[in-house]
């Protein structure tokens, strides 16, 4: 079976029944032969993923414990999986913190201690590898600005008595 001519009458050197050269074995690779099954030789190989097979083969049952049942509660199901153990929180990040965010109700008095405190914790945090880093940066970033934002209101309410007083004619002539 041939093809028919292209439109036009013109030939297309690239269209035509027989390929140049034939396909490549996909088997052979640099002209060995690829092994099918993944092992030791060839851990990349390609599997089937819906051949029938236990997906639980080589799984081990700690001792004492039923098949099936589920580890103890807070444990990992094997040795070297599941969840890392909980890192213990540094107590000077948890408060600086805190003091960082009652400085908001306390006119800012608490936010320099807060944001000292955080200092402290990250040097701490670096040195013992606790958790907490999160916290001591909030409680520094939050208690410097509650700190600036107490120190432009001082200043703000120390103008406003200055120029109260350089304005007053000091006569004294107030009704009561």
């Amino acid at each position: 079976m041939t093809n028919p001519p292209p439109p036009g009458g013109w030939s297309d050197p690239t269209w035509s029944t027989q390929p140049s050269s034939p396909a490549p074995d996909p088997t052979l690779v640099a002209g060995q032969p690829v092994p099918t099954q993944p092992g030791p030789t060839n851990p990349y190989a390609p599997t089937d993923p819906y051949a029938p097979g236990d997906p639980y083969a080589g799984a081990t049952v700690p001792p004492g414990q039923p098949m099936g049942a589920y580890p103890p509660p807070g444990y990992p199901p094997h040795p070297g999986y599941g969840y890392p153990a909980p890192q213990k929180t540094n107590g000077l990040a948890i408060a600086s913190l805190v003091l960082a965010l009652v400085g908001l109700t306390s006119c800012g008095i608490t936010a320099p201690i807060g944001a000292i405190l955080g200092h402290v914790a990250q040097k701490q945090i670096r040195v013992s590898g606790e958790g907490g880093e999160g916290m001591a940066k909030a409680g520094i970033i939050v208690g410097w600005i509650i700190t600036a934002l107490m120190v432009l209101g001082i200043a703000f309410y120390a103008a406003a008595i200055i120029f109260a007083v350089t304005t007053s004619d000091g006569s004294g002539s107030g009704s009561y």
